[in-house]
């Protein structure tokens, strides 16, 4: 089971990156949005598929888990920023609400996977 949630986590946090960096091309080319938040959200949001991808490769268990959980990390930094664009009225109820689902739904398998993988490098 692990294995098929890794490979989702992939797939998505691929896609989430693109929808990251078209969200910023967007607020920018409207000259909406904090400059400084969505420099920010870029670097969160396109970490989280970079951590994953860069977990493919890691060298034992415990740099797989230390890989995703940067990932994890990463993703609840971009749940913030994107809630203050939200906040900030940069992002309308129905991108915020599309967005965030997203985003929350990468948390939640992240969560899974460094949970079970925890278990795993402990014993």
């Amino acid at each position: 089971m692990l294995e098929r949630r890794e490979n989702v986590i992939v797939e998505k946090s691929e896609l989430f990156a693109d929808r990251i960096v078209k969200m910023h091309k967007y607020l920018s080319k409207k000259r909406e949005g904090n400059s400084d938040i969505l420099k920010q959200i870029v670097r969160s949001g396109t970490s989280v598929g970079a951590n994953v991808s860069e977990s493919k490769f890691a060298q034992s268990e415990a740099d797989f888990l230390t890989k995703l959980t940067i990932a994890l990390k990463e993703a609840n930094e971009t749940k913030f920023w994107l809630n203050r664009l939200y906040a900030g009225n940069y992002l309308n109820e129905t991108e915020y609400h599309s967005i965030i689902k997203d985003c929350e739904e990468i948390i939640s398998i992240l969560v899974k996977i460094t949970g079970t993988l925890r278990k795993k490098v402990q014993k």
